[in-house]
């Protein structure tokens, strides 16, 4: 019974090391960093160019034009069923029963 967890917790070491490429030690460290690295230039930092220069475009933007209408607020929504404000479709009558 006492062998069962232990076998287990080895099983489990055993296919996470697997998955890993099956490498230990400083190696398995060095290529998690070479890969942490490329992933870092190709995929996370251009994209935060990308959000950086979309914010300096916005910002040039609202600057060129200190009249434009700028919505401050969030729009209240609307609780009726149909979400419309248009005529009185959700109301009933009932005075003409």
């Amino acid at each position: 019974m006492g062998s069962s967890w232990r076998r287990t917790i080895g099983n489990v070491r055993s296919f996470v090391g697997n998955s890993m490429g099956g490498l230990r030690g400083g190696s398995n460290l060095a290529s998690w960093v070479v890969a942490g690295t490329l992933a870092y230039f190709l995929w996370v930092k251009p994209s935060q160019d990308l959000k950086r220069e979309q914010q300096q475009r916005a910002a040039l933007a609202a600057a060129s034009d200190p009249y434009r209408y700028v919505e401050k607020r969030k729009p209240i929504p609307d609780p009726q069923e149909t979400g419309l404000i248009y005529g009185n479709k959700n109301r009933t009558n009932k005075s003409e029963d």
